[in-house]
């Protein structure tokens, strides 16, 4: 059922397309040397360039160019083999230039498409509109100071890509969606970290109501959010505040708002500009950036498997869960991990353990699976261990916790605990036989027809073995003897 806005009059519908300012991952900026490492002291990582000083040119990144053709084949999108670098002219005091160099009538990606995924299980098509590449602006300081604002450098000139999705969000998980899958495409193609909180990708959401089938409304622009749960709230807070201010006989205003996320609510920032406002021109020191077929299909061959090519093959090769595949396939580094862990083992239940023990577990310590004490090749080990029955899987779960606590690997602690599983049949009917005798009477009701009593046969077997003993030889042989 598609999302509706309820008012007062009835049912608004959402109209919104995000547009996606993600860092590109190079060692220097777009258009200068100078370093884009994250956490420098304040204006340690600019150079003359940056600093707009009198006479500096700009000289094009290669690096950068590559990372965008990188993304934009990630993106199904088509890459334009000439773009132009333009300035789009505005003033902040954290901008020394004056002017922004960015691509506007002519990027270097053209559109493109993806598909996201949501949480009833439907999946949507969302389309590209272009992908762009611009340095970013300085940053103002207003808390080093009672009366002044201090201007940062830092991330002058550091190069962004700007994704321009098309209007064809209708919903807040939609936008979410979108937003998750836009990030593990540049995780997985190594063009941005997807670091949020750092400001390394964030989104201006443009949002605007209209009634069910009926003209497009006006929309205002969410500026520089930077977490998934704050797009959702925001664009709920923003739909229902036109909405209000339409059934109210009112005109919605097309502007520029903040999302203040410790009151909950957007805010007025200013009045949203049009492209002629920034009174684009090429910019005059920057050649049109040509490229090769040759150069664009080398990239192409360089490409990983993405998200969608691997959630399709750990289903239909490896035969995962729609469920699993997915979980598995958001993030590259649990798809890396789960890979090596996977490596001549049974993918189902490697695909178990990664899921629910390992990110499981991690989740509440509150570590990265990056930072994991159990390492692929150790949860592998654990693995073998059940699968060649050498321990029971409740026990395969308490040497999981002991590992994760003391990082020694599976095999050692069997040993050194003698937890190895009893598969002698022997050795079972024994214990069988001695669980039987001390239980003549729940014996006698079993065979008088209780059978529900046979679960509390199996536990008593079990716990007379110390947990050791095989399960499945335990269901058998207790059959054939309580028969």
């Amino acid at each position: 059922m598609a999302y509706r806005v309820k008012g007062q009059t009835g049912d608004w519908e959402l109209v919104m397309g995000l547009e996606i300012h993600a860092q590109v991952i190079s060692d220097s900026k777009l258009f200068s040397g100078a370093a884009t490492g994250f956490g420098a002291a304040p204006n340690d990582h600019v150079s003359l360039v940056d600093a707009a000083m009198p006479g500096m040119l700009p000289v094009l990144n290669e690096a950068v160019v590559r990372q965008a053709v990188r993304t934009g084949l990630g993106l199904n999108a088509e890459i334009n083999l000439t773009s132009v670098f333009e300035r789009k002219n505005y003033f902040y005091p954290d901008l020394p230039q004056g002017y922004q160099i960015s691509q506007f009538a002519h990027p270097i990606v053209g559109k493109g498409k993806i598909k996201i995924d949501l949480p009833d299980g439907s999946s949507k098509e969302i389309g590209i509109t272009r992908l762009h590449l611009e340095q970013d602006a300085g940053k103002s300081l207003h808390d080093q100071h009672p009366q002044k604002t201090f201007v940062d450098l830092n991330r002058s000139g550091v190069a962004l890509m700007e994704i321009v999705s098309e209007p064809d969000l209708s919903a807040p998980e939609e936008a979410a969606a979108y937003v998750k899958k836009i990030r593990s495409i540049l995780r997985y193609l190594g063009t941005c970290d997807g670091n949020m909180e750092e400001g390394n990708l964030r989104a201006d959401v443009n949002v605007s109501v209209r009634k069910p089938g009926g003209p497009l409304g006006t929309r205002c622009e969410i500026k520089n959010v930077n977490s998934v749960r704050f797009i959702t709230q925001a664009i709920e807070y923003e739909a229902a505040r036109q909405v209000e201010i339409l059934e109210g006989g009112g005109v919605i205003s097309q502007e520029t708002r903040l999302y203040d996320a410790a009151k909950g609510e957007t805010r007025s920032l200013r009045s949203k500009e049009e492209a002629h406002d920034y009174r684009y021109f090429p910019d005059p020191d920057l050649l049109p950036l040509t490229l090769s077929h040759e150069y664009v299909e080398n990239i192409r061959r360089d490409l990983i498997e993405l998200p969608d090519a691997k959630r399709a093959r750990y289903q239909d090769v490896l035969g995962l869960s729609v469920y699993d595949a997915g979980v598995l396939t958001a993030e590259k580094e649990r798809a890396d991990y789960f890979e090596a862990a996977c490596h001549d083992r049974d993918p189902v239940l490697t695909a178990t353990w990664v899921i629910n023990e390992l990110l499981g577990a991690l989740n509440k310590k509150g570590v990265e699976l990056d930072q994991s004490p159990v390492a692929p090749a150790a949860l592998g080990e654990l693995i073998d261990l059940i699968s060649d029955q050498t321990i029971s899987g409740k026990i395969a779960k308490d040497v999981f916790a002991e590992m994760l606590e003391s990082g020694k690997g599976a095999k050692a602690i069997v040993a050194e605990k003698g937890l190895q599983q009893i598969t002698d049949p022997a050795l079972i009917e024994k214990i069988i036989a001695e669980v039987m005798a001390a239980n003549a009477d729940k014996v006698a009701e079993y065979r008088s027809g209780k059978d529900k009593l046979f679960g509390f046969f199996v536990g008593q077997v079990l716990k007379a073995s110390g947990g050791k003993a095989n399960p499945d030889l335990v269901n058998q042989i207790l059959k054939e003897r309580l028969a």
